[in-house]
């Protein structure tokens, strides 16, 4: 079993091939994506994506237009923004959007793999928030709801205001 299944996306496909090599090398399955497009055609695709890492800074969608995305399609994936230096204003935004944290690139790889690791770990704990709050009976249900996360609140279609 992989330490998690997750999709890097940044129109830099030297930068996309040397990190998948590294992250495969350290267990970690990767789906690669080149643009936003390309990144939520690939989650429509494979259900089982726990970890987006996400390039601030690209033609067309940038990341937080694909950050918005994929979380509207998927609420409980978790999103790991990268930025090169200067955007760290946008990267902060992209925590109030919902990402799980963002790191300055270049980065080193302890610290994405500790990110990656704490993002499929929420990952898991959320799905099993869903699973568990399904099989409980209705007024049990409602002392679950208190507790829980905004994006497991999403995954099971009770939205916020």
């Amino acid at each position: 079993m992989s330490e998690a299944k997750i999709i890097l996306v940044d129109d830099e496909a030297p930068f996309v091939d040397v990190m998948t090599e590294r992250l495969n090398k350290r267990g970690f399955e990767v789906v690669k994506a080149l643009n936003g497009d390309e990144a939520l055609k690939r989650l429509r695709e494979q259900a089982d994506i726990e970890v987006a890492v996400v390039d601030l800074k690209m033609p067309g969608m940038d990341g937080l237009e694909l950050l918005v995305e994929m979380k509207r399609l998927r609420p409980l994936l978790e999103v790991v923004m990268l930025t090169g230096h200067g955007t760290v204003e946008t990267a902060v935004e992209g925590i109030r959007q919902g990402a799980f944290d963002y790191l300055l690139k270049p980065c080193e790889m302890e610290s994405l793999l500790e990110k990656l690791r704490g993002a499929a770990g929420r990952h898991r704990r959320h799905e099993d928030q869903v699973i568990t709050y399904r099989s409980l009976a209705p007024k049990m249900r409602l002392q679950m709801l208190a507790d829980m996360d905004t994006a497991v609140r999403r995954a099971l279609g009770i939205e916020e205001d």
